[in-house]
């Protein structure tokens, strides 16, 4: 899974840095190829010395390689490496990446690499545990980082606890899974719809909802992470995509997600449909501003919108999979699984609208899977990162 594969191995000022050379010589065996980037304080803990001849590399820890004008490009690094990995992870290191502070050039080959980031951190058990450090590691999850939990055991001052990182063996395994995921879809085509949709009243107004496309879009990098050829419909929303492997159309309103999911739902193995779909629109769309002066009351009349995923729902082949999302008040469970069998769906995402941690606006979700056979799996609170990984997994299952 490894061999061929470059990767760039981040080490920082931790007491862990020793085992850093064990994960390097694992790394080498398993066929890949080692680039070493050292923050001036991990150069106190283990010799780049050791590292390089066991990398065969030079080790990379400073801009300027001498004084004749030559410098490390950080730049090169983040386009020629296939993945970064960066153990230890100290919690100034953790912090820097987390709000952008390139002081050194193992973050700027962080903030330039194109390639996916796994962090081990390795610190004390407070430190770990404070808010600031929580905080910086949900931001890090936010950008598409992977974090390798720590383990719980002795630390360096003595105590016990969590903060330890995890042992090579562990980090090994990690990084070649996440090789092996990203190949799972590889060659597929995955259609997914994201964000609300807005629908207008005059040229200025709207009746909308407050989804963030947060969930959608994690999905759409979760799918393009592990091989798959993502168109994503996107709403109206602020985020950005960064995979190369996902291909954006955006739209505004409910018809222009119908007809361009009806359009490339054809082509695709499969379709997530997570976006807010408003289900009704204005009648009438007022050519010019309405003005409160002119008129003090305001009646709409309001059409419903298409049903996107029971047009899909009513087109899909055998070899296609359909998953839908039920956002729901109070037990959803009965009206999730009869929209599931209304709009011939595979499975169904059920996850709760009047949360404050869940739904609409938030980093976290908590979902329920419900399948075309009536099975049931309850998911507990986990970033839409993760709930992203469980919903792919689901459909994985399901693909032929």
């Amino acid at each position: 899974m490894l061999n061929n594969k470059k990767i760039i191995l981040g080490i920082t000022g931790s007491i862990a840095a020793y085992k850093a050379a064990v994960l390097l010589r694992a790394l080498i065996r398993e066929g890949a190829e080692a680039q070493v980037v050292m923050t001036p304080a991990a150069k106190e803990f283990i010799a780049p010395l050791t590292l390089s001849t066991l990398s065969r590399k030079a080790v990379v820890s400073e801009f300027f390689a001498g004084k004749d004008g030559t410098w490390n490009s950080h730049v090169d690094l983040g386009l020629w490496a296939d993945a970064m990995l960066i153990a230890p992870a100290t919690a100034s290191t953790i912090g820097k990446m987390a709000n952008g502070i390139a002081d050194n050039i193992l973050i700027t080959a962080y903030l330039s690499c194109k390639a996916p980031v796994l962090v081990a951190p390795a610190m004390d058990l407070d430190m770990y545990a404070h808010p600031a450090t929580q905080l910086n590691l949900q931001r890090l999850r936010s950008y598409g980082n992977i974090i390798i939990e720590p383990a719980v055991g002795e630390l360096a001052s003595g105590l016990v606890g969590k903060g330890r990182m995890e042992e090579p063996e562990a980090i090994l395994a990690a990084l070649k899974g996440h090789f092996a995921r990203r190949s799972e879809l590889y060659g597929k085509k995955i259609l997914v719809t994201a964000g609300p949709t807005f629908e207008k009243i005059d040229p200025v107004r709207f009746v909308g909802n407050f989804s963030s496309g947060k969930m959608g879009f994690a999905i759409a990098e979760g799918c393009a992470e592990r091989g798959a050829e993502v168109t994503l419909i996107a709403g109206p929303v602020s985020l950005r995509t960064s995979h190369p492997g996902i291909r954006r159309i955006n739209v505004g309103s409910a018809n222009e997600m119908y007809a361009a999911a009806a359009e490339h739902f054809p082509a695709s193995d499969a379709a997530i449909l997570c976006a807010a779909v408003a289900d009704y629109r204005p009648a009438t769309i007022a050519g010019e501003k309405i003005k409160r002066e002119e008129q003090t009351e305001m009646t709409l009349h309001l059409t419903a919108n298409p049903d996107i995923a029971a047009s899909l729902g009513a087109m899909k082949r055998n070899d296609q999979v359909i998953a839908g999302f039920a956002l729901e008040t109070g037990d959803g469970i009965p009206r999730a699984s009869a929209k599931l069998k209304r709009k011939n769906l595979d499975f169904i995402v059920l996850n709760p609208a009047n949360e404050s941690d869940a739904g609409f606006g938030v980093d976290t979700n908590r979902i329920t899977i419900i399948d075309s056979d009536g099975n049931r799996r309850d998911f507990p609170l986990k970033s839409k990162q993760d709930a992203a990984t469980d919903i792919i997994n689901e459909l994985i299952s399901r693909l032929p």
